[in-house]
C-alpha cells in the first residue's frame, strides 16, 4: 500500500504518517482554524492530500473493515 501511495504522490504518503493537517491561525491570542479563502497554496495542497488519503483508504476497505477502524 505504502509503494502504491507514493508512486501517485509522496505527500499523501504523508498525510497518512502524521496527523491531518489542519491549518490554524492566531486571533486575538486565542488559535483559529483558518477557513477555506484564507489558505494558501500550500496549506489547501496539504488539505488536499488528507483528502485524497482519506479517499484511497476508505476505498481499499470493504465495509466491516471500515467501521471496525473508523
Amino acid at each position: 500500500m505504502q509503494i502504491f501511495i507514493e508512486s501517485i504522490d509522496r505527500g499523501i504518503w504523508n498525510a497518512i504518517i502524521n496527523e491531518p493537517y489542519i491549518p490554524m491561525h492566531i486571533v486575538d491570542g486565542v488559535s483559529a482554524v483558518k477557513s477555506f479563502d484564507e489558505l494558501t497554496d500550500i496549506e489547501n495542497k496539504r488539505v488536499q492530500y488528507d483528502c485524497i488519503a482519506k479517499n484511497i483508504i476508505t476505498s481499499a476497505l470493504n465495509m466491516v473493515e471500515f467501521f471496525r477502524v473508523s
